[in-house]
C-alpha cells in the first residue's frame, strides 16, 4: 500500500494505523517519489491526495490507470470537491479530516464514495 500526500503528519497517521492492522505501508511526499515506488514495488492500494504541493494527484491517477494493474485508488481531499467523473475512476474518496474507521474501510473492499 502507498500513501501519497505532501503532509508528513498525515502520511505518518495513515502508516502507523494501517500497519497496526497488518498492512505494509510505504509513503511518498511527491509525485516523483510516488512514481518511483509504483515502478519498484508491488502495490494493491494507493491513498492519493488531490493536491500534493503544487502538483495534481490526478496526474498520478492517470499513470496508475495506464499501468493496467489491479491497484485500488482512494482519493484524499481536504479542500477540493471530487467530481463524479473522478469518483467513478476510484475505489473511494476520503475527506480530510477522516475517522480511523473510515481509513480502515477505505483500504478494505468496502467503498467509501
Amino acid at each position: 500500500m502507498l500513501v501519497v500526500d505532501d503532509e508528513p503528519s498525515l502520511r505518518l497517521l495513515c502508516r502507523v494505523n494501517l500497519e497496526l492492522e497488518g498492512h505494509r505501508v510505504l509513503e511518498a511526499g511527491s509525485l516523483g517519489n510516488a512514481r518511483e515506488l509504483l515502478a519498484a514495488e508491488q502495490l494493491d492500494v494507493v491513498l492519493l491526495d488531490v493536491h500534493i504541493g503544487a502538483d495534481n494527484g490526478l496526474e498520478l491517477l492517470d499513470d496508475i490507470e495506464g499501468l493496467d494493474l489491479p491497484i485500488r485508488v482512494v482519493m484524499l481531499s481536504g479542500t477540493s470537491e471530487i467530481s463524479p467523473a473522478v469518483r467513478a475512476r476510484v475505489a473511494g474518496v476520503l475527506g480530510k479530516p477522516f475517522a480511523l474507521e473510515e481509513l480502515s474501510a477505505a483500504v478494505s473492499d468496502e467503498a467509501v464514495r
